[in-house]
């Protein structure tokens, strides 16, 4: 694993107070989730002085620890229900497929294995979890749970179980699996991938959608690009109409945002438009690099529809390639804006994942501007993390068993460069 720039500060900087500016938790409904998410009290300015490299493992170390307390004995995690988001014991909740995929994730990308690794054991019982799950429904069935109403579905959408669950599937292909449980994990990730592509309506948007709907269309073009990476085959209509989808969240002309789906938040949906224009904006940039070191194009060419039908690509593809550029370049940028951003430290789960997938959608283009995300977000999750390790949400998204899964896999990110970057590869 590369050592970054971005984690050399200097030894003189503060040392990490995880007992700084802690709040009560206040559980909001979603009128007020908008109104703490617009005007945030809080900006990430100022926060990266806390990222510091020997600091870092502590707190990943902390959550991790206080993950594997919350695991369940039948092997899953629960984010609890819609009904009672001050439910914070991770113990008195029902398991569910999105949850347990979010925290079986942020135990793989944090080092461990099925065969290695601290939490080799709570990785293994979590998985077995997910298997039974999924081969437990049919082809007729329209999700692979019967647990209705969580915060997770209720917040990103009903078929946001198939979705982290295939990504799940999808990351641990990636490791050196003995051929039972291979096989096992690849009929699972078949399944969760048909079952996501027949909830994906005509014009590219996830069926089902729940009060940020945006999320869940954004983690599950995500999710059918990882799973393209290892080997699925996908439905090609479907997923160019799911980035269309994404992409139109985004007018590139007007630099407005499209929040309908978006619970009328800006950065639900700029940081899901980066991420669904990820891959055709690095495909876009890495033909013009091309074009330039062969001499087709000059030094100073931009990425445009005449210069990529000058190195011989086709209108359409053009057009597409272009608009796919401008809106990851411009959405990335809102999406690490002040205004964007602010708040971060009194929100839910929603926002975790709103940096998430703006951080991995640059990795997977290839675009090294995800260091300043990362020094700034990293800064801020240390500074917010509870004295027990964990992470929650103060609304909608509550569950400290997703919000810490997610902070997690944020902050472990430079773990998975190889994986992200692969998935954005043809």
């Amino acid at each position: 694993m590369s050592t970054l720039a971005i984690i050399m500060v200097s030894s003189s900087a503060l040392l990490l107070n995880k007992g700084v500016e802690k709040e009560p938790l206040i559980v909001k409904n979603e009128k007020d989730c908008v109104f703490m998410t617009t005007f945030g009290e809080q900006s990430s300015d100022g926060y990266a002085k806390y990222k510091i490299k020997e600091n870092i493992q502590p707190v990943v170390n902390d959550g991790l620890a206080w993950l594997a307390s919350a695991q369940l004995e039948n092997g899953g995690y629960g984010a609890g229900s819609h009904n009672r988001q001050g439910e914070m014991n991770p113990h008195a909740v029902n398991a569910d497929p999105a949850t347990t995929s979010m925290a079986a994730m942020a135990i793989l990308r944090s080092g461990s294995t099925l065969k290695t690794g601290e939490y080799k054991e709570e990785l293994n019982k979590a998985v077995d979890f997910l298997l039974n799950q999924v081969e437990s429904v049919s082809k007729d069935d329209v999700f692979i749970t019967s647990e209705k109403g969580t915060q997770i579905q209720s917040k990103l959408g009903n078929n946001i179980d198939a979705v982290l669950t295939a990504q799940f599937f999808s990351n641990l292909l990636k490791e050196q699996l003995d051929g039972k449980t291979k096989k096992r994990v690849q009929k699972g990730l078949d399944i969760c991938v048909d079952k996501i592509q027949q909830a994906t309506d005509k014009d590219g948007k996830m069926k089902g959608a729940g009060w940020a709907g945006v999320l869940q269309s954004g983690l599950a073009t995500s999710a059918l690009e990882s799973a393209e990476s290892v080997g699925a085959t996908l439905d090609e209509v479907v997923i160019r109409s799911q980035k269309n989808y994404l992409k139109n969240n985004y007018d590139e002309e007007s630099k407005s945002v499209k929040t309908t789906d978006g619970a009328g938040i800006i950065l639900y949906s700029v940081s899901n438009s980066a991420r669904g224009s990820a891959k055709d904006a690095r495909k876009a940039k890495e033909l013009i690099t091309k074009a330039k070191k062969e001499g087709k194009l000059k030094k100073d060419d931009k990425v445009t529809v005449a210069n990529l039908q000058n190195i011989g690509i086709s209108e359409s593809e053009a057009i597409a390639y272009t608009s796919s550029y401008n809106v990851y370049n411009a959405s990335k940028q809102t999406a690490q804006q002040n205004d964007v951003m602010s708040g971060f430290g009194n929100n839910g789960g929603e926002e975790f994942l709103s940096f998430l997938q703006t951080g991995e959608s640059m990795i997977v283009n290839d675009d090294s501007d995800w260091m300043t995300w990362y020094d700034n977000i990293s800064g801020r999750l240390m500074k917010i993390q509870n004295e027990d390790g964990s992470w929650n949400g103060h609304h909608c998204i509550t569950s400290p068993v997703f919000c810490t899964a997610t902070s997690l896999l944020i902050l472990s990110i430079e773990n998975d460069i190889e994986n992200l970057k692969q998935t954005g590869e043809d």
